[in-house]
């Protein structure tokens, strides 16, 4: 099965370098084409997860470069593999309005590589090369409009972005000079010797750099621009993956299998993520753009994660992972719905819908399936991950942080309900009497999210044991990582 890991990468790489030219001969079998990588390299994750131990990794070498694959990172291939599916379909429709539907194909399949290989590298030079090659896409896809906002905001993500890759490009400097390899198994064993004060510099622009790329509390300026100025499936992978796999994954893996986690990290973590929780909710209740107060939800959203992992309990970093695994889904597909309303209507101003719920079933109906998941109502699968930070935080003693959290998730069905009743119910505006559901293609994409949304919460016992549990076993390993595969790759 080692062979599926470079496979991953190299699957996207090359549709990438073919995508144009195909689009030019064959709009369709691009279309097509471009669905069914995406489709191959889920059915990967899905095989990988059938057919090899999931508590012992796997260890592909070449040219002394490493592809590690283990619990955690299998979470998050599973993940960006799911989410880029659906998106892939949805855009087939959602795209033409663009034009340069090949350009976007490149992009987006770059971007797809380049998630794929952060998670999988077991190197952290090869990781901020894949971590460059899909940020940069990113910042291309989000000014993909090429308008005056598009353009301002994927300017701003732009310099933010490698700002924060300054930070973690010093930082892996640091580790080199002080642990004298690049690989992370190697680095975890060697750091426990290193001088603190190094230690300490490395794990604070580590930090900072992975916590601006995942928009935590206080560095989350460039993410409700990027989101609302980007195509919406270009905003569903951001908040669905993006911003776990080059942020929350980054912070995970380095904090807890590199250097280990300390009660002083853990205190940052949780303070950003109870801070981001509500700085985040407050923001996105006073807003009226649509998907830009998707965009402030997911700042709260990546709080509530950050929040379980920061406990460090085996409870808060299974209820963190398992809700940075909900949240991709039932945020892609709350950007997919933005999407789907603004290319029917025009417009993502809430106070310019209503009624849509009678023009548009299929939308509102998952629509509000995604809203109570976010909102944490059972039996949902936001509920179940809400539900295990909350009482995470309880069992370390820790009231008021659960407390805190129950008043995002109570303040987050308040936004939501907002939604609901100026965008889909409510008085149906007299401009609005023309319009009808989306294509086929988009509708499909938004079911099936919904019908997820809906089974992992369901069947939620079953994804902890066999998805959840596996990557919580691969981040209590701690710096026992380090041994753990270099045992492998023997």
């Amino acid at each position: 099965m080692r062979i599926l890991l470079p496979l991953l990468i190299a699957l996207p790489v090359v549709w990438a370098a073919l995508a144009a030219v195909v689009y030019r001969f064959n709009r369709r079998a691009a279309d097509l084409i471009t669905a069914l990588v995406t489709l191959i390299t889920c059915g990967f994750a899905i095989a990988l997860y059938l057919f090899h131990p999931l508590n012992y990794p796997i260890v592909f070498r070449l040219f002394g470069i490493s592809l590690v694959l283990d619990g955690l990172s299998h979470l998050l291939i599973l993940t960006a593999g799911i989410v880029a599916l659906f998106v892939a379909i949805y855009s087939i429709s959602y795209m033409e309005k663009y034009g340069r539907k090949d350009l976007f194909y490149v992009l987006f399949m770059l971007m797809l590589a380049g998630i794929y290989g952060v998670v999988l590298s077991g190197d952290l030079i090869v990781m901020f090369i894949f971590l460059e090659m899909a940020a940069l896409s990113a910042y291309a896809l989000v000014a993909f409009g090429l308008e005056s906002q598009p353009l301002e905001a994927s300017f701003k993500y732009f310099i933010m972005g490698e700002a924060a890759s300054a930070f973690i490009l010093i930082a892996i400097g640091l580790v080199h000079a002080a642990a004298g390899t690049f690989d992370l198994a190697e680095a975890a064993l060697r750091l426990q010797m290193t001088a603190p004060f190094i230690k300490a510099v490395a794990l604070g622009l580590f930090l900072t750099g992975f916590g601006m790329k995942s928009a935590l509390f206080p560095l989350h300026a460039w993410l409700p621009d990027a989101h609302t100025a980007a195509p919406s499936p270009i905003s569903a992978m951001l908040s669905g993956v993006l911003i776990k796999a080059l942020g929350i994954y980054a912070i995970v893996r380095v904090l807890f299998n590199v250097f280990g986690m300390t009660s002083q990290i853990s205190s940052i973590l949780m303070i950003l993520g109870i801070i981001s929780i509500l700085v985040g909710v407050l923001l996105a209740l006073g807003q009226w753009d649509f998907k830009r107060l998707l965009a402030y939800h997911s700042v709260s959203q990546i709080g509530y994660i950050a929040l379980g992992v920061g406990l460090a309990t085996p409870l808060g970093i299974m209820g963190g992972l398992y809700h940075l695994f909900n949240h991709a889904i039932f945020k892609s597909l709350l950007f997919l719905n933005a999407g789907s309303v603004e290319s029917q209507i025009g417009t993502r101003d809430l106070k310019e819908m209503g009624g849509l719920s009678r023009k548009m079933p299929v939308t509102s109906a998952t629509s509000l399936v995604a809203s109570l998941s976010i909102a944490g109502i059972p039996p949902f699968n936001g509920f179940w991950s809400k539900l295990f930070i909350i009482l995470a935080c309880v069992q370390a003693g820790k009231i008021w942080l659960a407390l805190f959290a129950v008043i995002g998730s109570i303040l987050t069905l308040a936004s939501f309900l907002k939604v609901q009743r100026y965008a889909f119910f409510g008085q149906a505006k007299e401009t609005l009497s023309e319009i009808k559901e989306s294509p086929v293609p988009m509708t499909i994409a938004m079911v099936s999210l919904a019908l997820i949304c809906l089974a992992i919460g369901l069947l939620s016992p079953f994804v902890i044991n066999y998805l959840i549990n596996p990557a919580v076993g691969a981040v209590a390993n701690g710096v026992g990582y380090g041994r753990i595969v270099l045992g492998a790759s023997k």
